[in-house]
């Protein structure tokens, strides 16, 4: 992991505060009603909202575990209890990756309105199969996502059970102020990705899978399952998940043929559909046009195409975006997802 310099910082937080304000009233209210007129988009062409693509748990029924008891992951020194591992205003960072200087609104958050940013997106930034990797993510992205939430221009295709990584986006994208936005934007912006967040594997068969905190972890008992058309992903390790560890691995399944298939789509497009390189660049690695993408995670790609499609992500940035997914079938979107989420980022 690589940090930029603290002057760089400032000088990207002194442009961000002067672009970074929330929107008025007036003007959620005209984004909201936006919404509601493209919410429908793709509804009536038979194209159906993935449920296995959101993984919602049941509700608890295990006792809560002990939360005096100190835990450790590997390749760490230090040992924390669940109870330290469980607050949203003082982020455990198992492996030094926080680099100075940290915003409070991302190592400690505002209580009590607002979780640590890094609570959800790691200290590193790396994110989860559930959340957004916003490490090297341009500032001015992330500042515009934050105000697209707050507006309702950018929502979760999903209109079933609470699903609660995008309900708390969306909250905190209301209580977060412009200062608090801008610093963690130029904090996250000068942190660089490692490595792709999860290998791709293509397959017929999966491990049988259950949603427990709103990923997939392998089924008490074992046993394997058809996977058809999905993509599945996974912690190897959910122990590991669960403790926040920025360094557990993840596994993403795909129907086989899918990296190649996302490949020619990214380089080619399939003649409706434009080539992905044309905004995110052949390498995926994002441009002034487009965020990086390659090396995310391939659940996390996955759904963004899929709120595209349905038009519940509708901002003006990612208008682009529209014409494209028109044009892509689930098949080629698990593709799309898949190959680049096998880049290096």
């Amino acid at each position: 992991m690589r940090s930029d310099s603290n002057a760089r910082r400032a000088r990207c937080l002194d442009v961000l505060l002067g672009a970074a304000c929330l929107l008025t009233a007036a003007d959620v209210l005209a984004a909201t009603a936006a919404a509601g007129a493209t919410a429908g988009a793709g509804a009536g062409d038979g194209f159906e909202v993935p449920t296995w693509l959101f993984p919602i748990p049941p509700p608890a029924s295990a006792p809560a575990p002990d939360g005096s008891r100190v835990l450790h992951v590997p390749a760490s020194d230090r040992g924390f209890t669940v109870a330290q591992l469980k607050d949203f205003y003082a982020v455990a960072d198992w492996h030094d990756e926080f680099q100075p200087p940290v915003p409070d609104i991302v190592a400690h958050g505002r209580k009590p309105d607002v979780y640590a940013c890094s609570y959800c997106h790691l200290p590193d930034g790396a994110g989860r199969p559930e959340n957004a990797t916003v490490a090297g993510l341009s500032a001015d992205y992330i500042v515009q996502q934050m105000r697209d939430f707050a507006s309702g221009a950018r929502r979760t295709a999903w209109t079933g059970a609470d699903f609660l990584p995008a309900t708390l986006m969306a909250k905190f994208a209301h209580l977060t102020t412009a200062r608090e936005i801008g610093e963690a934007a130029a904090y996250f912006s000068s942190v660089t990705m490692t490595g792709p967040r999860a290998r791709v594997i293509e397959t017929e068969r999966v491990p049988k899978a259950r949603p427990v905190a709103y990923v997939y972890a392998a089924a008490e008992g074992g046993g394997d399952e058809l996977l058809g058309t999905r993509l599945v992903e996974m912690p190897r390790d959910f122990e590991r998940h669960e403790l926040r560890d920025s360094r557990a691995e993840y596994v993403a399944y795909v129907p086989v043929g899918s990296i190649e298939r996302g490949r020619r789509l990214a380089l080619q497009g399939n003649g409706a559909a434009p080539a992905c390189a044309g905004c995110h660049d052949p390498d995926l690695r994002g441009s002034e046009l487009a965020p990086p993408i390659a090396g995310r995670s391939p659940t996390y790609l996955l759904r963004q195409l899929v709120a595209f499609r349905t038009g519940a992500r509708h901002g003006t940035a990612g208008a682009p975006m529209q014409p494209v997914v028109d044009a892509l079938t689930l098949e080629e979107m698990i593709a799309a997802a898949a190959y680049a989420g096998s880049l290096p980022p």
